[in-house]
């Protein structure tokens, strides 16, 4: 007999969509005759090996709905990078609760823990379905055409972009922006709709999919600077040079790292600082400006796009009807139809666990600086509506009268 449990758990990093995907799972479970009690995890799979459960049951569907256009994790997140063992405990959990059901919303990290607990499950022939559910801002999940997260934080890079290209214009110089990506570059890529007119800014675009080579870098910012008196950089915090190091790691005198041993790219804004230095010291220009975009990316409240809110909640509803109905394990991905219009499958877990996407070829000119018009048109319908504009004043020029 069937126990009626189900239990939805976040992993990674927040989004400013994650909540419709956890609101989507409780909302539609319930919907189901056989579904008894739907459990959260606080705190991702740690939540889980330590038991720290919440009931979603008894949530009342108008403050899921409140909850579920917040940004952020409601049930909290982890960095864990679950092994063998650890997937083992999950699984040992899982099957003391009764459990039959396990949703676990995250990137690519995530989706290999929901495939190493699945096949846990068939191994003891526990009658465990497990279903990963896509997020991530980096946009880096195999066999998507794009992932829930991803549209939001690439609408706040744009409009970010496009407000330091007034700034940058009304008092020239050069600004650099760092921005999220340690191996894709899609989120990087979206400053470049942030531009309207020829000569807007971003005017380079350097993304981890391409070498860096900090002497051309320094050619290309003197080469827009020298034609337009100003310059405009995004820069992806993943570039790298030709053996695959960090640029962080080469210009920093000492770098840290996180939990897994990667040099820390997030969370810092040395790479902008160290790049300013470059630009001052070796081109003479004084007015140079970085930012690192960091954590505000991720969860901004202002700034969501109503495309990534819909489909993040779809891709939760799906994952509850692909469970019950399709009563098989696997990772929902988002594809594209028509001109746009999102479609649902669910991808066997192997096919997306622990893989990493990279921004194909034909969304990167040949320069390596910039974007092309494929990647505009793909990006363009994922920012939704209402999408701020910038205009100019015409400016027709008045005759001198002293000279």
């Amino acid at each position: 007999m069937s126990s009626g449990k189900i239990l939805v758990a976040q992993g990674g990093g927040p989004t400013a969509v994650i909540n419709q995907s956890l609101a989507g799972v409780v909302l539609e479970a319930r919907r189901f005759r056989d579904v008894r009690l739907v459990y959260g995890a606080r705190h991702g799979v740690r939540g889980i090996v330590d038991e720290d459960f919440v009931d979603l049951t008894q949530e009342t569907s108008h403050n899921l709905e409140a909850v579920a256009a917040t940004p952020g994790s409601a049930l909290g997140s982890t960095r864990d990078k679950p092994d063998l063992k650890y997937c083992q405990q999950i699984f040992q959990v899982l099957q003391a609760h009764g459990i039959e059901h396990f949703f676990y919303i995250g990137g690519n990290d995530s989706s290999d823990t929901v495939r190493i607990v699945s096949e846990q499950a068939q191994a003891a022939r526990y009658p465990l379905r497990c279903l990963h559910i896509p997020k991530t801002i980096d946009n880096d999940l195999v066999g998507n055409d794009h992932t829930p997260g991803f549209p939001s934080a690439a609408r706040f890079v744009a409009q970010a972009f496009a407000g330091v290209n007034l700034d940058n214009a009304a008092l020239p110089g050069v600004y650099v922006g760092v921005v999220m990506g340690r191996h894709a570059g899609f989120l990087t890529a979206a400053s470049a709709l942030g531009k309207k007119f020829p000569d807007d800014g971003p005017h380079l675009i350097y993304l981890p999919e391409r070498t860096f080579v900090l002497d051309q870098f320094l050619a290309d910012v003197k080469a827009t600077h020298d034609r337009l008196g100003r310059c405009v950089v995004a820069v992806s915090e993943g570039i790298h040079d030709a053996s695959g190091q960090p640029i962080l790691a080469q210009l920093a005198k000492a770098v840290e790292h996180d939990a897994h041993g990667n040099v820390q790219l997030s969370g810092t804004g040395a790479l902008a600082d160290l790049l300013c230095e470059e630009i001052k010291a070796r081109l003479g220009i004084k007015r140079v400006r970085g930012d690192t975009f960091g954590y505000l990316q991720r969860s901004f409240i202002g700034c969501v796009s109503d495309v990534d809110q819909r489909e993040a909640r779809e891709v939760g509803e799906k994952a509850v009807q692909f469970a019950m109905w399709g009563d098989r394990d696997g990772s929902v991905a988002i594809q594209r139809t028509g001109f746009y219009s999102a479609d649902y499958q669910l991808l066997p877990l192997q096919a997306v666990a622990g893989k990493t996407r990279t921004m194909e070829d034909r969304f990167i000119t040949a320069s390596g600086t910039d974007v092309t018009d494929d990647f505009r048109l793909y990006l363009r319908p994922l920012l939704g509506s209402n999408m701020p504009d910038a205009y100019r004043l015409r400016a027709a020029p008045v005759a001198r009268a002293v000279r």
